[in-house]
């Protein structure tokens, strides 16, 4: 790899002025040394220009054609996830003795999502003209965050790109695993009101009228738990647009806010942080990506410091990240990191004293991925309860809200039948 770079070095004075030129991007397949037919992205001013780059490197060119903007929509679609696959492909690739270069090529032209072969046959091409991979990949952070980009450039100046990988793809599997439970457990809370909203508009707007015109002919008066019923069917009937313009002012907002305003979305993180059952799994959540993250990039030879600020960042929680970012300020003063976090208030009691005994013991990333492991087993154990408790919970909410209009609807003629 190196060898290629330093001739690639070599011939870029005799190359300056096709670089002058517009650069293109050409879609190629062709056969290698081995017979094997592959497929992938290059840059040049022309077909000839980029069948004889492919020869160079051993590759029987068999079709080039230009690039066309819309055969493939950039970016679009590309998801977490499948920067978790990316991740995890290469280390295994890489442990297996491929190279680099051969194991993005393999990767980009093998996924389905055209945007994401686009984004690694990209990074492939940059590392093959002689970028450094982690500059490379800091080229797309919307894609690699920073701590992703500083474990690879860690990983490369070590000599351990192929261990460090491995680590990358780890927590990356575990933080998205966490997430997505996290990401469940909020959805039941609001699976539960979305459903009791929609029913009660449903039957106050649908199936009271119709009640309504029934009672007009009796001629008697009716319950009071009835009459407000009605005029709250009334007042939907009249004002149903006026509710749905409400959620979808609201929701836009959220969406602006969320964007735009720091302030906001520091309270809605402290606002989470104080419902009941949700908080719970929301704070191990947090516990777990500290020490996952921490774990991993302290164990990379990341100095603590660094590491604790790339935690801080990964919390996922302003008030973790705050309380962080306040231990990293005190660790770099000399403190011991147990001290730190206690004085935070935040961690549970275990917590500190397994950092406590790691840091004595001189196995703190050790100790940390323990701590990231029993709190992920937390969050499902917790999860797992809130889905059982949720579930009659939504039928019993379902059962009053029903019941309830039901009841209200019923009542007349209830009274009408005790009255002949």
């Amino acid at each position: 790899m190196a060898v290629q770079i330093v001739k690639k070095k070599l011939k870029t004075g005799s190359t300056t002025k096709v670089k002058q030129e517009k650069q293109l991007k050409f879609i190629w397949e062709g056969v290698d040394r081995k017979g094997a037919k592959i497929k992938g992205v290059s840059n040049g001013t022309s077909p000839a220009l980029v069948k004889a780059q492919l020869r160079k490197q051993g590759i029987n060119p068999t079709s080039v054609k230009k690039h066309s903007k819309g055969m493939k929509s950039k970016g679009k679609g590309i998801e977490t996830k499948d920067i978790s696959l990316i991740a995890r492909q290469l280390a295994t690739m890489m442990k297996a003795g491929v190279p680099l270069v051969q194991s993005l090529d393999i990767i980009g032209t093998g996924n389905e999502k055209a945007s994401v072969q686009d984004l690694v046959l990209e990074i492939k091409n940059d590392v093959e003209a002689g970028s450094p991979f982690g500059d490379s990949l800091r080229k797309h952070s919307r894609y690699f965050d920073d701590l992703f980009c500083d474990l690879v450039s860690a990983g490369e100046q070590a000599g351990a790109l192929e261990e460090m990988l491995e680590r990358i793809a780890l927590y990356k599997e575990k933080s998205e695993a966490l997430k997505s439970k996290i990401k469940s457990a909020m959805k039941y809370p609001i699976t539960v009101l979305s459903m009791a909203g929609i029913v009660s508009a449903i039957l106050l707007i649908k199936v009271v009228p119709m009640f309504q015109d029934m009672f007009s002919s009796f001629g008697a008066s009716l319950p009071a738990f009835t009459l407000f019923v009605i005029h709250l069917s009334d007042f939907m009937v009249a004002y149903w647009w006026a509710f749905v313009a409400v959620i979808v002012v609201a929701v836009l907002l959220n969406r602006e806010f969320d964007v735009r305003s720091e302030k906001y979305r520091d309270f809605k993180d402290r606002l989470v942080l104080k419902i009941p059952v949700i908080s719970e799994i929301l704070n191990k959540g947090a516990v777990a990506r500290f020490a996952r993250t921490l774990s991993t990039t302290f164990a990379a030879g990341v100095p603590l410091v660094d590491a604790l600020e790339s935690a801080a960042g990964a919390s996922g929680n302003v008030v973790y990240r705050k309380a962080i970012l306040k231990i990293k300020d005190d660790v770099s003063t000399g403190i011991q990191l147990h001290t730190c976090m206690e004085s935070a208030q935040i961690f549970p009691n275990m917590v500190n004293q397994m950092v406590a005994i790691g840091e004595e013991s001189g196995a703190l990333d050790s100790m940390l991925s323990k701590i990231a492991d029993i709190y992920e087993a937390e969050v499902d154990d917790a999860v797992e309860g809130l889905s059982s408790l949720m579930e009659p919970l939504i039928m019993a909410v379902l059962g009053i809200v029903i019941g309830g209009l039901v009841i209200a609807m019923y009542l007349p003629i209830f009274k009408l039948g005790s009255v002949v």
